[in-house]
């Protein structure tokens, strides 16, 4: 009886895992506010007065059931692995935090980011067999999809954004489907693209086929330039970087080097500029330099500790700074670089600790997941999103954000490359396992 009722809690635990696992990603990729009406958003509130206390409340919620379940899973002491250089990181981002200007904001966005990190770490702990994640991860991106398309066919006025729109009105006419702008869902798109070809890559052709189809579609349509170019881009470095692997570590730190250099240089040298404009770029990064150049200044004000984590933009000071042309600029949301807003917010040792924990450890791992027997189209996988974080964020700002899909799906791919590298990958079919059998024990 004993052995049975075992047998029973395994059982129900596995099945929550795969909840948890669904709940967790379609709560990225659909979000708990979905086709927002961006005609009646505010836009000059500073982010430290906005607060969505349900969001919050779901959020803390999953993060509790994801934390319980992976409690009562074998492989556990997998979580949050390598924890030397997390502890690190976060315990610098409490210490600039405490001695900033608004120690109470900073620290609760260390808390929530740490969660976001965890739970990153969690998710792939999580399915029973590599066929149960491609199946959870194809039903995910598919409802996802379809979301997207039916808001394109039903609700265009909430699906597509509108001349009447407060901030960006010039955007009218780009889908953004239940996204809240047409970056991020163009950002979405790419991701799914990934998760398509992996898909189709394992024998799974027709939905992986399907899925990559639809979503390149809709991303031609969101008019995101960045995405638009790196889906292509990134599918081209990643077959480099498979196949070349003495150029992995020049490709990837000097190609984050050259181009921080190109375009931040732009925001400070007229030369800079005069030489981008000469190959055929838009020197200004479609005015992204305005806040280049601020951010710059504000990055060597405090370059040990930084302004506190996640503080300088968006703040009461910033967003009511500044005057005539320049005010746009001090009101933006965020600094449309993740390594520039780090060194910002968390100084030169953040930074540093960062760029270990997001560049340097990935390309260890994946040199270590090639020598094992896991499979190399999951390392595919990872690698290829891994590659589209690091460097969009040249142009993006989206390290430590606890919503953002890319920020959650790049920590989920370093873990996954760890996992990858450290741990067996579990391929039987998932109905052949009992209970709740981690992909990689």
């Amino acid at each position: 009886m004993s052995q049975t009722n075992e047998m029973r809690a395994r059982s129900t635990v596995g099945t929550l895992g795969a909840l948890l696992f669904t709940a967790t990603l379609l709560f990225y990729l659909v979000t708990l506010t979905p086709f927002i009406d961006l005609s009646a958003a505010g836009t000059n509130d500073a982010a430290t007065a906005k607060s969505n206390t349900l969001n919050q409340i779901i959020y803390l919620s999953l993060t509790a059931a994801l934390w319980l379940t992976v409690f009562c899973s074998p492989a556990r002491h997998l979580v949050a692995r390598p924890r030397g250089i997390l502890i690190a990181l976060l315990l610098w981002f409490a210490i600039v935090s405490a001695a900033s200007s608004q120690p109470d904001l900073a620290l609760k966005r260390v808390f929530l980011a740490t969660l976001t990190i965890v739970n990153g770490s969690i998710l792939l702990l999580l399915p029973r067999s590599e066929r149960q994640f491609a199946g959870m991860v194809a039903l995910c991106c598919l409802g996802a999809l379809g979301l997207a398309y039916l808001g394109i066919a039903l609700m265009p006025q909430l699906a597509v954004h509108q001349a009447s729109e407060v901030r960006e009105p010039m955007n009218a006419g780009l889908w953004r489907g239940h996204f809240a702008h047409k970056n991020v869902a163009a950002a979405a798109m790419v991701v799914i693209s990934f998760a398509g070809l992996y898909l189709f890559s394992t024998g799974r052709r027709l939905v992986g086929g399907l899925m990559t189809l639809l979503a390149v579609v809709f991303l031609s349509h969101t008019g995101g330039k960045s995405a638009g170019m790196a889906l292509p881009g990134i599918l081209a470095i990643a077959w480099v970087f498979e196949r070349w692997r003495s150029a992995r570590i020049p490709m990837v730190v000097l190609g984050i080097a050259a181009v921080n250099i190109l375009t931040i240089g732009c925001s400070i040298s007229p030369a800079m500029r005069d030489l981008v404009a000469q190959l055929g770029i838009d020197p200004t990064f479609t005015n992204r330099i305005d806040i280049w150049k601020i951010g710059a200044a504000a990055a060597m004000d405090n370059p040990l500790t930084g302004h506190g984590f996640q503080l300088f933009w968006q703040t009461d000071d910033m967003v009511h700074k500044g005057g005539a042309a320049a005010s746009w600029a001090f009101a933006a949301f965020n600094g449309h670089n993740a390594y520039l807003d780090v060194a910002i917010t968390a100084g030169i040792p953040g930074l540093v600790l960062t760029l270990v924990l997001l560049v340097w450890l990935p390309l260890r791992d994946i040199a270590r997941a090639e020598a094992t027997a896991n499979d190399p189209a999951l390392t595919r996988l990872f690698v290829r999103i891994w590659l589209y974080g690091i460097l969009v964020a040249c142009v993006e700002s989206l390290f430590f954000q606890s919503g953002s899909l890319i920020w959650f799906m790049l920590v989920v791919s370093i873990f996954g490359l760890h996992l990858q590298a450290n741990a067996h990958e579990i391929r039987e079919p998932a109905n052949h396992r009992r209970g709740m059998e981690p992909a990689h024990v």
